[in-house]
């Protein structure tokens, strides 16, 4: 039998809604969240909408300011950096660890993801490109069939995106084709070669992007 997914809490839905805002720039570092305001926006009591601050909040999204309460933390720099940096270790393992677990699915499921990266880029949608770009890294954590790889680097890409909002160019990207070297040397069974041109693709990309 097919296993269902669980209905999503209050406490999620309020989670992704205030992360997604703040990831895409509608809330600003430095903006203050009031739980007051944000319920009756969402409809929903404080209860959950605490949960939600209290979870952003250890997660590095949020900052407490004494008499203001809770706002959007600053961006950082050497946040950027350090993801990057731990980039550049564990997704070279990710890819080694993929490799091993291809199957003609997983191939088909990645090929279809190059083909959408390559029309967007084709038709210049950043914004699109850096959303498959992100779908693409994600589909390799899953297929390394490492939790805490995947669950580690999930939330780093939210942190990854706010910085896309402010500070990557339009070339911040990486070249696409890259991702494809990438993945064709893992279906020809080359994870050591893949896990190479992996660690290339991160450090030529934060060359790049780095603010």
């Amino acid at each position: 039998m097919q296993q269902l997914a669980a209905p999503k809490t209050r406490v999620d839905q309020a989670y992704e809604v205030i992360l997604n805002a703040i990831c895409a720039g509608s809330l600003r570092p430095g903006d203050r969240l009031k739980q007051h305001d944000i319920a009756e926006r969402l409809n929903m009591s404080r209860q959950p909408i605490t949960q939600a601050l209290l979870v952003l909040k250890n997660q590095g999204f949020l900052r407490e300011t004494g008499r203001r309460g809770l706002v959007v933390a600053p961006l950082e720099p050497g946040l950027f950096e350090a993801i990057y940096d731990f980039r550049s270790a564990v997704e070279p393992l990710a890819v080694e660890l993929a490799t091993r677990r291809l199957n003609p699915a997983a191939i088909s499921a990645g090929r279809r993801l190059l083909a959408r990266g390559n029309q967007l880029a084709k038709r210049g949608d950043i914004v699109g490109l850096a959303r498959v770009h992100a779908d693409f890294h994600l589909f390799l954590y899953k297929r390394s069939g490492n939790s805490l790889i995947l669950n580690t680097m999930t939330l780093n890409w939210q942190h990854l995106r706010r910085c896309m909002s402010d500070v990557m160019n339009d070339t911040s990207d990486g070249n696409w084709s890259e991702h494809e070297v990438i993945f064709e040397l893992m279906v020809a069974g080359n994870a050591q070669g893949a896990a190479a041109e992996m660690r290339r693709h991160i450090v030529d990309s934060y060359a790049r992007a780095k603010p």
